[in-house]
Protein backbone atom coordinates (compact mmCIF):
# COMPACT_ATOMS: atom_id res chain seq x y z
CA UNK A 1 0.00 0.00 0.00
CA UNK A 2 1.32 3.54 -0.89
CA UNK A 3 0.74 6.22 1.03
CA UNK A 4 0.90 9.83 -0.14
CA UNK A 5 -1.11 11.72 2.74
CA UNK A 6 -1.17 15.51 1.51
CA UNK A 7 0.36 18.25 4.00
CA UNK A 8 -1.65 19.60 7.14
CA UNK A 9 -4.20 21.51 5.86
CA UNK A 10 -3.37 20.99 2.17
CA UNK A 11 -6.90 21.82 1.42
CA UNK A 12 -6.44 25.30 2.57
CA UNK A 13 -3.74 25.91 -0.06
CA UNK A 14 -4.77 28.78 -2.37
CA UNK A 15 -3.95 28.62 -6.13
CA UNK A 16 -1.83 31.13 -7.90
CA UNK A 17 0.00 29.95 -11.38
CA UNK A 18 3.16 28.71 -11.63
CA UNK A 19 6.02 31.43 -12.45
CA UNK A 20 6.50 29.82 -15.42
CA UNK A 21 3.37 30.48 -16.99
CA UNK A 22 2.45 33.12 -19.10
CA UNK A 23 0.71 36.06 -16.68
CA UNK A 24 -1.70 37.47 -19.56
CA UNK A 25 -3.63 33.84 -19.00
CA UNK A 26 -4.64 34.44 -15.42
CA UNK A 27 -6.45 36.99 -13.55
CA UNK A 28 -4.70 39.21 -11.29
CA UNK A 29 -6.24 37.33 -8.33
CA UNK A 30 -4.65 34.14 -10.07
CA UNK A 31 -8.11 32.66 -11.89
CA UNK A 32 -7.84 31.59 -15.60
CA UNK A 33 -9.05 34.26 -17.97
CA UNK A 34 -12.82 33.15 -19.48
CA UNK A 35 -11.56 32.91 -22.88
CA UNK A 36 -8.30 30.87 -22.37
CA UNK A 37 -10.60 28.57 -20.32
CA UNK A 38 -13.35 28.28 -23.20
CA UNK A 39 -10.45 27.94 -25.73
CA UNK A 40 -8.82 25.20 -23.81
CA UNK A 41 -12.18 22.80 -22.92
CA UNK A 42 -13.48 23.11 -26.92
CA UNK A 43 -10.15 21.50 -27.54
CA UNK A 44 -9.98 19.22 -24.91
CA UNK A 45 -13.71 18.46 -25.52
CA UNK A 46 -13.22 17.29 -28.94
CA UNK A 47 -10.32 14.73 -27.66
CA UNK A 48 -12.56 13.62 -25.25
CA UNK A 49 -14.95 12.52 -28.47
CA UNK A 50 -12.30 10.95 -29.92
CA UNK A 51 -11.51 8.76 -26.63
CA UNK A 52 -15.81 7.95 -26.71
CA UNK A 53 -15.33 6.53 -29.97
CA UNK A 54 -12.15 4.51 -28.80
CA UNK A 55 -13.97 2.91 -25.69
CA UNK A 56 -16.58 1.55 -27.90
CA UNK A 57 -14.08 0.33 -30.54
CA UNK A 58 -11.94 -1.50 -28.04
CA UNK A 59 -14.34 -2.28 -25.67
CA UNK A 60 -12.84 -0.96 -22.71
CA UNK A 61 -14.54 -0.59 -19.36
CA UNK A 62 -13.49 3.11 -17.69
CA UNK A 63 -14.68 4.12 -14.46
CA UNK A 64 -14.27 7.78 -12.75
CA UNK A 65 -14.52 8.33 -9.78
CA UNK A 66 -15.31 12.02 -8.64
CA UNK A 67 -15.08 12.91 -4.46
CA UNK A 68 -14.38 15.70 -2.89
CA UNK A 69 -16.40 18.61 -0.27
CA UNK A 70 -19.37 19.63 -1.56
CA UNK A 71 -18.96 22.86 -3.85
CA UNK A 72 -15.57 21.67 -4.88
CA UNK A 73 -16.09 21.22 -8.42
CA UNK A 74 -17.77 17.33 -9.11
CA UNK A 75 -20.31 18.12 -10.72
CA UNK A 76 -19.16 20.85 -13.08
CA UNK A 77 -16.32 18.51 -14.43
CA UNK A 78 -18.64 15.97 -15.06
CA UNK A 79 -21.12 17.99 -16.73
CA UNK A 80 -17.95 19.41 -19.46
CA UNK A 81 -17.29 15.41 -19.89
CA UNK A 82 -20.75 14.74 -20.84
CA UNK A 83 -21.58 18.05 -22.83
CA UNK A 84 -20.12 16.50 -26.37
CA UNK A 85 -20.06 12.22 -25.23
CA UNK A 86 -22.99 10.54 -26.19
CA UNK A 87 -25.08 9.49 -23.05
CA UNK A 88 -24.98 5.98 -24.41
CA UNK A 89 -21.79 5.42 -23.38
CA UNK A 90 -20.20 8.02 -21.32
CA UNK A 91 -22.89 7.18 -18.33
CA UNK A 92 -22.99 9.24 -15.17
CA UNK A 93 -24.29 7.93 -11.84
CA UNK A 94 -25.27 9.84 -8.70
CA UNK A 95 -26.93 7.46 -6.27
CA UNK A 96 -29.49 8.58 -3.64
CA UNK A 97 -29.35 7.84 -0.25
CA UNK A 98 -29.70 3.99 0.13
CA UNK A 99 -33.16 2.33 0.72
CA UNK A 100 -34.14 0.23 3.93
CA UNK A 101 -32.97 -2.75 2.01
CA UNK A 102 -29.94 -1.66 0.46
CA UNK A 103 -28.67 -0.89 3.76
CA UNK A 104 -28.79 -4.34 4.72
CA UNK A 105 -27.11 -5.68 1.65
CA UNK A 106 -23.26 -6.15 1.43
CA UNK A 107 -22.01 -2.36 0.91
CA UNK A 108 -20.57 -2.52 -2.42
CA UNK A 109 -23.58 -3.98 -3.75
CA UNK A 110 -25.93 -1.00 -4.98
CA UNK A 111 -22.43 0.42 -6.67
CA UNK A 112 -21.72 -3.30 -8.36
CA UNK A 113 -24.58 -2.87 -10.83
CA UNK A 114 -23.92 0.55 -12.83
CA UNK A 115 -20.26 -0.46 -13.07
CA UNK A 116 -19.05 -0.14 -16.83
CA UNK A 117 -19.68 -2.91 -19.04
CA UNK A 118 -17.69 -3.44 -22.40
CA UNK A 119 -17.35 0.18 -24.14
CA UNK A 120 -18.71 2.26 -21.53
CA UNK A 121 -17.59 5.16 -19.67
CA UNK A 122 -19.14 5.76 -16.33
CA UNK A 123 -18.73 8.60 -14.24
CA UNK A 124 -19.20 8.51 -10.49
CA UNK A 125 -20.33 11.50 -8.95
CA UNK A 126 -19.23 10.21 -5.59
CA UNK A 127 -19.24 6.45 -5.11
CA UNK A 128 -18.32 3.78 -1.77
CA UNK A 129 -16.21 6.48 -0.88
CA UNK A 130 -19.24 8.17 0.98
CA UNK A 131 -18.59 5.44 3.70
CA UNK A 132 -15.16 6.93 4.77
CA UNK A 133 -16.02 10.49 4.05
CA UNK A 134 -19.61 11.96 4.87
CA UNK A 135 -21.05 8.42 6.89
CA UNK A 136 -18.34 8.83 8.68
CA UNK A 137 -17.89 12.31 9.64
CA UNK A 138 -21.90 12.93 10.01
CA UNK A 139 -22.27 9.54 12.09
CA UNK A 140 -24.21 8.25 9.73
CA UNK A 141 -22.22 4.82 9.80
CA UNK A 142 -20.53 2.87 12.89
CA UNK A 143 -16.94 2.53 13.96
CA UNK A 144 -16.87 -1.11 12.83
CA UNK A 145 -18.61 -0.37 9.51
CA UNK A 146 -15.93 2.49 8.56
CA UNK A 147 -12.93 0.27 9.96
CA UNK A 148 -14.14 -2.63 7.32
CA UNK A 149 -14.63 -0.39 4.84
CA UNK A 150 -11.34 0.68 4.66
CA UNK A 151 -9.68 -2.60 4.87
CA UNK A 152 -11.92 -4.08 2.46
CA UNK A 153 -12.08 -1.22 0.08
CA UNK A 154 -8.32 -1.83 -1.70
CA UNK A 155 -9.04 -5.41 -2.10
CA UNK A 156 -12.34 -4.75 -4.01
CA UNK A 157 -10.75 -2.01 -6.38
CA UNK A 158 -7.94 -4.60 -6.84
CA UNK A 159 -10.60 -6.97 -8.26
CA UNK A 160 -12.01 -4.20 -10.42
CA UNK A 161 -8.81 -3.76 -12.18
CA UNK A 162 -8.02 -7.15 -12.04
CA UNK A 163 -11.06 -7.92 -14.52
CA UNK A 164 -10.12 -5.07 -16.68
CA UNK A 165 -12.16 -1.94 -15.23
CA UNK A 166 -9.86 1.08 -15.97
CA UNK A 167 -10.13 2.70 -12.51
CA UNK A 168 -9.42 6.47 -12.11
CA UNK A 169 -9.85 8.11 -8.86
CA UNK A 170 -10.11 12.12 -8.12
CA UNK A 171 -10.18 14.11 -5.48
CA UNK A 172 -11.04 17.63 -5.99
CA UNK A 173 -9.66 20.19 -2.69
CA UNK A 174 -10.66 23.38 -2.54
CA UNK A 175 -10.19 25.33 0.39
CA UNK A 176 -12.23 26.13 3.60
CA UNK A 177 -12.53 30.10 2.35
CA UNK A 178 -13.59 29.20 -1.60
CA UNK A 179 -15.87 26.69 0.02
CA UNK A 180 -17.46 29.58 1.89
CA UNK A 181 -17.62 31.83 -0.63
CA UNK A 182 -19.82 29.82 -2.91
CA UNK A 183 -21.83 28.95 -0.55
CA UNK A 184 -22.71 32.46 -0.13
CA UNK A 185 -23.29 32.88 -3.67
CA UNK A 186 -25.84 30.03 -4.05
CA UNK A 187 -27.68 31.89 -1.25
CA UNK A 188 -27.80 34.85 -2.46
CA UNK A 189 -28.97 33.80 -5.83
CA UNK A 190 -32.35 32.08 -5.76
CA UNK A 191 -32.11 29.97 -8.88
CA UNK A 192 -28.89 28.36 -7.23
CA UNK A 193 -30.32 28.41 -3.76
CA UNK A 194 -31.35 24.71 -4.11
CA UNK A 195 -27.46 23.49 -4.35
CA UNK A 196 -27.41 24.53 -0.87
CA UNK A 197 -28.34 21.01 1.12
CA UNK A 198 -29.08 20.79 5.02
CA UNK A 199 -26.07 18.23 4.45
CA UNK A 200 -23.69 20.72 2.46
CA UNK A 201 -24.07 23.32 5.45
CA UNK A 202 -23.42 20.39 8.35
CA UNK A 203 -20.36 19.68 6.12
CA UNK A 204 -19.10 22.78 6.31
CA UNK A 205 -19.06 23.25 10.05
CA UNK A 206 -17.38 19.87 10.15
CA UNK A 207 -14.60 21.20 7.62
CA UNK A 208 -11.42 19.62 9.85
CA UNK A 209 -13.34 16.13 10.51
CA UNK A 210 -14.04 16.15 6.87
CA UNK A 211 -10.02 16.95 6.10
CA UNK A 212 -9.80 13.95 8.74
CA UNK A 213 -11.67 11.98 6.87
CA UNK A 214 -9.93 12.20 3.56
CA UNK A 215 -6.53 11.84 5.00
CA UNK A 216 -7.49 8.65 6.86
CA UNK A 217 -9.46 7.58 3.40
CA UNK A 218 -6.07 8.17 1.28
CA UNK A 219 -3.83 6.62 4.06
CA UNK A 220 -5.70 2.97 3.23
CA UNK A 221 -7.02 3.46 -0.29
CA UNK A 222 -4.21 5.27 -2.07
CA UNK A 223 -3.08 2.09 -3.68
CA UNK A 224 -0.46 1.04 -6.49
CA UNK A 225 -3.38 -0.53 -8.70
CA UNK A 226 -5.77 2.84 -8.09
CA UNK A 227 -4.21 5.66 -6.78
CA UNK A 228 -5.77 8.87 -5.81
CA UNK A 229 -5.45 11.88 -8.14
CA UNK A 230 -5.80 15.35 -5.95
CA UNK A 231 -7.74 18.11 -8.41
CA UNK A 232 -6.75 21.70 -6.92
CA UNK A 233 -9.89 23.21 -7.41
CA UNK A 234 -9.97 26.42 -6.41
CA UNK A 235 -10.45 27.98 -9.41
CA UNK A 236 -13.23 25.92 -11.25
CA UNK A 237 -11.41 26.71 -14.88
CA UNK A 238 -8.49 25.39 -14.11
CA UNK A 239 -9.33 22.28 -12.51
CA UNK A 240 -11.68 21.12 -15.11
CA UNK A 241 -8.99 21.53 -17.93
CA UNK A 242 -6.57 19.54 -15.78
CA UNK A 243 -8.88 16.70 -14.51
CA UNK A 244 -10.11 16.25 -18.21
CA UNK A 245 -6.81 16.27 -19.66
CA UNK A 246 -5.06 13.98 -16.95
CA UNK A 247 -7.95 11.36 -17.88
CA UNK A 248 -7.12 11.87 -21.68
CA UNK A 249 -3.40 11.28 -20.35
CA UNK A 250 -4.37 7.89 -18.55
CA UNK A 251 -5.74 6.26 -21.60
CA UNK A 252 -4.03 5.36 -24.69
CA UNK A 253 -6.10 6.10 -27.56
CA UNK A 254 -6.35 6.77 -31.12
CA UNK A 255 -8.51 9.32 -33.54
CA UNK A 256 -10.68 7.29 -35.24
CA UNK A 257 -13.96 9.69 -35.59
CA UNK A 258 -15.34 8.56 -38.56
CA UNK A 259 -15.54 10.38 -41.31
CA UNK A 260 -18.10 12.87 -42.61
CA UNK A 261 -21.12 10.62 -44.30
CA UNK A 262 -23.52 11.37 -47.11
CA UNK A 263 -27.08 13.11 -45.81
CA UNK A 264 -29.95 10.52 -47.56
CA UNK A 265 -32.22 12.87 -49.57
CA UNK A 266 -35.95 12.69 -48.74
CA UNK A 267 -37.69 9.43 -50.18
CA UNK A 268 -40.51 10.42 -52.56
CA UNK A 269 -43.67 9.13 -51.43
CA UNK A 270 -46.86 10.04 -52.19
CA UNK A 271 -48.77 11.33 -49.10
CA UNK A 272 -51.22 13.84 -48.10
CA UNK A 273 -50.45 15.38 -44.85
CA UNK A 274 -53.54 16.59 -42.52
CA UNK A 275 -54.33 20.61 -42.46
CA UNK A 276 -51.84 22.25 -40.15
CA UNK A 277 -55.11 23.88 -38.56
CA UNK A 278 -55.96 20.55 -36.94
CA UNK A 279 -52.73 20.57 -34.87
CA UNK A 280 -52.43 22.36 -31.20
CA UNK A 281 -49.58 24.73 -31.22
CA UNK A 282 -47.42 26.13 -28.32
CA UNK A 283 -47.91 29.53 -27.78
CA UNK A 284 -45.80 31.95 -30.03
CA UNK A 285 -44.47 34.31 -27.31
CA UNK A 286 -41.19 34.67 -28.16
Amino acid sequence: MTTRTPPAGADDLQERPDSGRDPARYTKGGKLRAAVYDEEIELLQEQLVQLQYWIQRQGLKVLVIFEGRGSAGKGGVIKRITERTSPRTVKVVALPKPTERQQTQWYFQRYVEHLPAAGEMVLFDRSWYNRSNVEWVMGFCTEQQHQEFLRTCPEFERMLVRSGIVLLKYWFSVSYDEQTRRFEARNDEPTKRWKLSVMDLEEHRHYVKYSMAKDTTFQYTDIKQAPWYVVASDDKRRARLNCISHILESISYRDIVPDPIRIPEREDTPYIRPPMADQTFVPARY
